[in-house]
């Protein structure tokens, strides 16, 4: 009987920076529509290649209305990272409000066939000049 492979929380060190903006010629604030670009770079700080698989996506608008969003991928690619390495990609969304923010993960899997969870932190979405 096979056991499972054991791996090390080092094996699966994920950084995941997001940058966002606002896309103003998209956006029509009369009818409540806010459109966000985002840009992401997943870098792979550990010591197994890593392919991602799919992404969940947690959407909430300064109404708390709450949009889900899971795929496979991102932009198309189920890029693979080796250690050191990264991947960046630029997407977008919309909401119904001035400020929002976004989170989620990206399903993973190791080169041993191990799958894990890559957690992406909180960020805000904001119009310029809306927060202080």
């Amino acid at each position: 009987m096979n056991q499972p492979q054991e791996h090390d929380a080092e094996d699966h060190t994920i950084e995941i920076e997001v940058s966002t903006a606002y896309v103003e010629d998209q956006s029509e604030p009369d009818d409540d529509r806010y459109v966000f670009a985002y840009h992401v770079v997943i870098r792979n700080a550990g010591a197994l290649t890593v392919q991602l698989l799919n992404r969940h996506w947690i959407i909430r608008d300064g109404r708390d209305q709450t949009q889900e969003v899971r795929g496979e991928g991102v932009v198309g690619e189920q890029p693979s990272i080796e250690p050191g390495d990264s991947f960046e990609y630029t997407s977008g969304t919309v909401i119904e409000t001035p400020v929002g923010t976004m989170e989620g993960s990206y399903g993973m899997r190791d080169e041993r066939g191990n799958t894990f969870d890559a957690p992406i932190p909180p960020f805000t979405l904001s119009v310029p000049r809306t927060l202080h």
